[in-house]
This record gives C-alpha cells, structure tokens and sequence, in this order.
C-alpha cells in the first residue's frame, strides 16, 4: 500500500450553502473554496477522500471507478463482499447518471427525509456506471443524499457521486470526528477534511422497497417508527436480520463481520438499573474480580449510581439523540484511557434505541439481560 503525507484542512461549513430553487452551491470562503477543489481533484484522479457527513465521517471515491473504490477496501483492510453507498448531491443524480428509475415506493420517503440520513435500495438498471465493487457484484446499489453542507459541496465540486462507507479502520468505532479518522487511516489516505462534529453520529437508516413488504436493513439516523409514520407500503416494512450468515450477500453494509468495536472488551447490559448491580452481577457471573483491571462505564437514562473505583465514567446523555450522537466518541475515548472492559447502559429499541443497540450488540463481547436471567 502506498504511503501517505495525510493532510487534515480545517474548513468553515457555515461559509456553505445552496440555492432552494436551483441548488446552485455558493461558497462564501476562499480557503473553504480551496480545500474542496483539492479533494475534488483528488477524487478525480480515483484517490480516496476523509469527510464529515451528518451521520459519521465517510472515506470517499468515485462510484465510477473501480480502481478507486478498491482503494477504499484496501485503506479501510474492508472485507471485499461488503457493499457500499453511494451518495449524491441532488435526487437527479439517480436518473441522470445512474441512469435509474427511482421506484414509486421511494417517493414519499425521499420527500420527507432526503437530504438525510437515510439510504436507499435501486436496482442496477442497464447502462447504469456505478462499480460492480460498490455493489459487491449484486444488482442493486445503495443511494443516499446528504445533508451535511460539506459532503454536499464535495460532491457537487467533485462531479461525482461518492461509495463512500465510514472512514475508519475495519471493525473500529465509527469516526464522528476528523481525529478519529486520523487515528485509524493516518498514511493510508491523502486527505481529510475537518468539517467538525458528526450531528447524528450513527450510519444512515437503509431501507429495501423492491421488495415487498418493505425491509429496514439497517437501522439508523431515520427510526423505523418514522417510516411507519408514512403509510402506504411503509406501514408494512419488516426489520431484516441483524447479522447475515458468513456466505450469505447483503444489500447494505452492517450486516455481516464485527463491527464498531474498540479495543476494550464491551459488556453490554439490558434492564439493569443502576452500573453498580450490573458490574456485581458481572464480577459474580463471569468470575473476573477486576483486580488490577480499568474499566469504564458509559451510562445514559438510569444509571446514576456508578461504582467508586471505575476508573472512567462517561455520561452519553439522557436522550435518543444524544446518546447516537456520543456513542462512538465514548468507545473511542475509552480506548484512549487504555481501559480493559467498557460497561454500557443498554436502551430501550425504540425511536432512536433500534439503531443504537444494533450498533451496541455488534460491538459487545457479552450481553447480559435481567429481564432473561
């Protein structure tokens, strides 16, 4: 693999933004205007790209070019069978470069959640560009259109639209951070773009309407309850499996091999009221005593009482959207304390709770439920 001098520009999103009528991008600040032209030319030349999205940094490359989406499995050492999403600047992108006829199902989703952090399933339809690498070798490809002003402006600056999946080491917490990005990729890609805190801080919601009734393959910044919201096919939409067999294909990324781990073990646990019942129950069940060991605790809604002698405590917030948005960050933070065990307040599925134990159940070495026990 090639090594890289990695650049990380700092760059002002509020100097970003675009017309209503014509999405005609205006750009305000000339160093801003200056960074997004280098990373467009570097996209050009099917080199990879760091930059913020509103969900979580993603590593990006033309979706046109197969050289350059490998280079993204290679930086990310991402397992080949793994698909991507593409994402655009405008819904017009779909039929006039993917050549694809957007579904009548995708619709009223589009006009709700589009910009967002919600993608969705096309098939592959005859002269479409994208790489058969995006798609793993399947006939259907992943879409998403972005909120964040930064990959927007990308995007539109480039003239591409980006495979892009979360810019970090394959298995790592996902980065919601330029650092983090750093951390995991630094001599692996050329440049990063810091366009500040991820909002959402989970992956996009991906959803599957060619088929019937509806699939949520993956839970994520949209909640399921959302979807329902809309009606029609919607009503009916069913949630795929949370993790595909070893040999099996899959249309959107997440479903298979380890995900958001840290180095940390995580134990994670359901129904428990306070850290200080869950790291007894744990000491007691398992048989590790913690001597000598440091440990975190990352709580949320209930645990309030937390044991004397853990050596990190991180609060992830009181809601939905708070603890999504801090998650991956607390991972991340607690690996830097060089902590053996994390201890994680589980949430409720609900709302946001769907997407935040999905992520929090492929990350865990062991989960422990009182409600089970």
């Amino acid at each position: 693999m090639r090594k890289f001098d990695t650049k990380v520009l700092k760059i002002d999103p509020s100097t970003i933004s675009f017309d209503n009528q014509t999405n005609e991008l205006i750009i305000t600040d000339e160093h801003t205007k200056q960074v997004l032209q280098e990373a467009a030319e570097l996209l050009q030349s099917s080199q990879v790209v760091g930059f913020p999205t509103e969900t979580v940094y993603g590593l990006g490359a033309s979706s046109l070019s197969s050289d350059a989406v490998r280079r993204i499995y290679e930086a990310k050492n991402r397992p080949a069978d793994n698909p991507l999403i593409s994402h655009i600047s405008s819904v017009d992108m779909i039929t006039d470069l993917f050549k694809t006829k957007i579904p009548e199902v995708y619709k009223p989703l589009i006009a709700k959640f589009w910009p967002g952090p919600l993608s969705i399933v096309l098939p592959v339809s005859e002269g479409c560009p994208v790489s058969p690498v995006v798609t793993a070798g399947q006939n259907t490809f992943a879409v998403r259109f972005p909120e964040n002003k930064v990959a927007r402006a990308l995007i539109q600056v480039s003239n591409l639209p980006l495979a892009a999946p979360s810019a970090n080491a394959s298995t790592r917490p996902s980065p919601t951070l330029a650092s983090h990005v750093y951390e995991d990729l630094q001599g692996k890609i050329p440049m990063i773009i810091d366009g500040g805190q991820c909002d959402v801080g989970l992956e996009s919601t991906v959803v599957d309407g060619t088929v019937d009734p509806p699939m949520l393959l993956r839970p994520g910044g949209i909640s399921l309850e959302e979807i329902r919201k809309l009606g029609g096919s919607w009503t009916n939409i069913v949630l795929g499996k949370k993790t595909a067999g070893q040999y099996e294909k899959v249309r959107t990324p997440g479903m298979k091999y380890k995900h958001y781990s840290p180095t940390a073990k995580v134990m994670l646990f359901e129904n428990f009221n306070n850290a200080i019942d869950a790291v007894n129950f744990y000491t007691n069940t398992v048989g590790d005593n913690l001597n000598g060991k440091k440990y975190a605790v990352l709580r949320s809604k209930y645990w309030t009482k937390t044991p004397e002698d853990a050596s990190l405590i991180i609060d992830l917030g009181k809601t939905g959207d708070d603890i999504q948005r801090n998650l991956f960050a607390a991972l991340r933070d607690s690996d830097a304390q060089n902590v053996d065990i994390i201890f994680v307040e589980g949430v409720s599925e609900e709302d946001e709770g769907l997407a935040i134990m999905n992520r929090l159940s492929k990350a865990a070495s062991q989960i422990f439920d009182k409600e089970t026990i």
